[in-house]
């Protein structure tokens, strides 16, 4: 995950300054967000195996919740029948997660290897969606550790 968010950074300083052109509201344009996500897409979501229970982390997607409409998922299928709920957003400070955020702000858990696939796409405040990207669990991950998917 360490990899992502530096290739994350990396994106975002690399950006001409016009494609981080600030609204009133002091958030980047959507754009950079758009090429962000883009970029880490093979990385949106992780998976985890802790105290027997399965963790799926949204932490990737999360950093661009400012711009983001809907984060729209499913299990086990690619209905996209579940909608993730995101805390709000800080202008001054779009890609931190607000002092006051519950503890499971950036994921959801379910019983132990329930989820054998996750499916995710995102919907931007311009209404335009992503492709759906399919996530399996890594094999073996054992309790404690972290899987991004892929």
């Amino acid at each position: 995950m360490k990899k992502i968010l530096a290739l994350v950074m990396m994106i975002v300083l690399a950006l001409p300054t016009g494609g981080m052109a600030q609204d009133k509201s002091g958030v980047p344009d959507v754009s950079m967000f758009k090429t962000m996500l883009d970029a880490s897409k093979s990385n949106w979501v992780a998976f985890r195996e802790y105290d027997g229970k399965q963790w799926i982390y949204f932490s990737n997607i999360l950093t661009a919740r400012c711009r983001l409409k809907e984060i729209r998922y499913s299990v086990n299928s690619d209905a996209l029948d579940e909608r993730f709920e995101m805390v709000r957003c800080i202008p001054d400070m779009p890609f931190a997660l607000p002092s006051d955020a519950p503890w499971d702000a950036t994921l959801i858990t379910l019983p132990s290897q329930t989820a054998k696939t996750m499916s995710v796409q995102l919907v931007f405040e311009d209404d335009a969606e992503t492709e759906i990207m399919t996530y399996r669990p890594c094999e073996g991950v054992g309790d404690g550790d972290v899987c991004e998917g892929g």
